[in-house]
């Protein structure tokens, strides 16, 4: 790889594909499908898979430490055990398969503490491509809300005109960056049908002012994904090479009709639907109201998210009915945030047969009118308008992703 000369007062750092080292094993894409057009996977501040220059006379004021706790929570030492630290604006630069195909961008952070460096004083900011993705931004708090030792952001970047993609860490004044591990992944066309804006085919519809960007060129970070009414679904156990973590759903569930876990008692296939979308194990277990129809009639099955204000965000949801042989018995409605997404949902009239995968995208604005704006809100209700077999509703699995701005620039 060439280094390209810059006269900005920035720091670059180059990376050496040829020592980059996998933070899982080869055996996840044997397993899983062949492996992404671009896989770049690095443990950032390891001697061992980081090339450090300096640029055009620069000083570099980067330094690559070493964890002094492993905390027991980490799934492995690499990447989280080593970071790098920038105490003044640095780049990444990683090449770029095509300008068709969107990146899904991982960034791991293990907040912990590191010789010379108080992590409660690191603020900075991170931009990709011209996006901004963090802005003064505290892992350290960021950990602590979220009561974990280590976490991950996750972003999926827009198809770019561009060859490189560069990744620049920013300190805030008087303080310092870092990062201990980042994923780029080619992605396949998982996003490629503009979604339904919930509440366009209601009353109530407030979304006037609403500009949504065509979905394809949309910039999007990953905010929940969910397997629901089933267990974790780990990175190695995921289709298409992509290493998404699914996660259960019990933790998000509203109210006391938590409803009924279920798994299926017919072997699952996709039937069509591209493997890279979910696993087949998100498809066979799902969550249900149960047998009690008149409770069921006066209920919703509701999970509820905090979000941050005044985006948009993507729900995709996941479906695959194993029980329901003909069409009209188990019909339900969609609502996000006490709007309208979908009406009559009939997933065997959708598909045509039984246990069958599918998905369906909507998308919903919160605004910063209040505290509860600020909740992401999905309910699911039995309908009585088609005079349905049962009463019941059904969900398998469910991702929400932030989208940018409409400038397509800012995820902060």
């Amino acid at each position: 790889m060439r280094r390209t000369s810059n006269r900005c007062d920035r720091n670059h750092i180059l990376v050496s594909f040829a020592t980059i080292c996998l933070l899982l094993s080869n055996a996840i894409y044997a397993k899983n499908h062949k492996r992404p057009s671009l896989l770049i996977l690095i443990s950032c501040g390891s001697s061992n898979n980081v090339k450090h220059e300096s640029d055009d006379g620069v000083d570099d004021k980067s330094t690559s430490v070493k964890a002094e706790i492993q905390d027991p929570s980490l799934p492995s030492d690499i990447p989280y055990m080593t970071a790098r630290i920038f105490q003044s604006q640095s780049t990444y630069q990683f090449p770029l398969q095509n300008s068709t195909s969107r990146t899904l961008l991982r960034l791991h952070f293990y907040p912990s503490s590191y010789p010379n460096f108080n992590i409660s004083n690191s603020y900075f900011s991170v931009v990709a491509g011209g996006v901004t993705l963090l802005n003064n931004f505290s892992a350290s708090l960021a950990a602590e809300a979220l009561s974990q030792a280590y976490f991950i952001k996750e972003y999926y970047l827009a198809p770019s005109q561009f060859p490189t993609l560069h990744l620049t860490f920013k300190p805030s004044d008087n303080s310092f960056a870092f990062i201990n591990g980042i994923e780029l992944i080619s992605m396949p066309p998982l996003f490629d049908t503009d979604p339904t804006l919930a509440g366009s085919i209601g009353p109530g519809d407030d979304f006037d002012t609403a500009v949504a960007i065509p979905i394809q060129s949309n910039n999007m970070e990953t905010m929940f994904r969910l397997n629901v009414g089933g267990q974790y679904i780990a990175p190695a156990n995921d289709s298409g090479g992509l290493m998404r973590s699914w996660y259960d759903d019990s933790l998000y569930i509203y109210g006391a009709a938590d409803g009924v876990a279920v798994q299926a008692n017919t072997t699952i296939r996709y039937k069509g639907l591209p493997s890279y979308i979910a696993p087949l194990d998100l498809y066979s277990t799902y969550r249900s109201m149960g047998p009690f129809v008149d409770v069921n009639k006066n209920s919703n099955l509701s999970w509820v998210f905090h979000v941050d204000p005044n985006f948009m965000y993507l729900l995709r949801f996941h479906w695959c009915d194993s029980e329901m042989t003909k069409p009209n018995q188990r019909v339900f409605d969609i609502f996000i945030n006490n709007k309208i997404a979908a009406s009559q949902v009939d997933l065997y009239a959708w598909t045509g047969s039984i246990a069958t995968p599918t998905i369906r995208d909507y998308v919903v604005q919160v605004k910063n009118k209040t505290d509860d704006s600020q909740l992401l809100q999905v309910a699911l209700h039995p309908t009585d308008k088609t005079k349905a077999e049962y009463a019941d509703v059904l969900l398998n699995g469910l991702e929400i992703f932030k989208l940018s701005d409409n400038a397509n620039s800012n995820l902060a």
